[in-house]
């Protein structure tokens, strides 16, 4: 590991935007931030007046922009760290971040092969950074992305993804729903099924690269399914976070 990756620095938020009812993106200014690649996560720590401390894990949900990192954050109730990033920080308020940290679930730029990208809920986040950094480099890989949420009011980063930057041609987007869908969507609420991954994703003999996260019981499936489709199981890479904790 490298040193800064054990730096702990101070991190201002110089802007937030709301994603769901329970979830927003804060806008980092990190002075001295060595850069990261998408998929890689940070620490953030917060420090009571009392001198009690607490940190937890957030993906970066943005491509790498100088001292600008992004980090989308989720409320978990009752969590120590969450609910204070979603609902409490505000402008220019600092916390303190180090990082990055992770070099396996990771996409880079130069890469060629397919890629599909499946997420659960939140877990889209590290996914997201991905997608970005692949319109940034103006990168043809082709991306394919299938995200299960409970319903179309839990989509992260809806309006980008609707609307179809220049910059991500060859990204396809499926979404599905576990609890409730728009009117007349072709496809009833339910779990990922192996259809979903055959229909949405890459077949075996493409030999795409996959990226897995979300919570346990989502990529532990998703995983099995894309096994018993015949991919490889050296180009699944997984990410997973549990119910608590936040």
């Amino acid at each position: 590991m490298n040193a800064h990756r054990l730096l702990w620095r101070a991190a201002r938020m110089v802007a937030a935007r709301a994603e769901t009812d329970a979830a927003r993106t804060l806008v980092l200014k990190i002075p001295g931030w060595p850069g990261h690649l998408p998929g890689q996560h940070v620490d953030v720590r917060l420090t009571a007046a009392d001198g009690y401390s607490t940190q937890r894990s957030y993906s970066v949900a943005s491509a790498a922009d100088g001292d600008l990192v992004e980090l989308t954050v989720q409320n978990v109730p009752g969590g120590e760290v969450s609910p204070y990033l979603a609902e409490v920080l505000e402008v220019g308020d600092e916390v303190e971040v180090r990082g990055p940290v992770g070099g396996w679930f990771v996409w880079r730029p130069t890469g060629a092969d397919p890629v599909l990208l499946v997420a659960g809920g939140s877990g889209i986040v590290p996914l997201m950074a991905m997608i970005r950094a692949r319109r940034q480099a103006g990168s043809r890989t082709p991306f394919r992305l299938v995200h299960s949420v409970r319903d179309p009011g839990q989509r992260f980063y809806a309006e980008e993804l609707r609307r179809h930057d220049p910059g991500d041609a060859g990204l396809d987007v499926a979404h599905l729903y576990t609890r409730a869908v728009p009117d007349g969507w072709p496809r009833p609420a339910g779990r990922l099924t192996v259809a979903d991954l055959n229909t949405h994703g890459w077949p075996a003999e493409f030999a795409p690269d996959c990226y897995v996260c979300g919570p346990t019981g989502f990529v532990e499936t998703a995983a099995d399914i894309l096994l018993a489709l015949g991919h490889d199981p050296r180009r699944i890479r997984t990410e997973r976070f549990g119910p608590t904790g936040g």
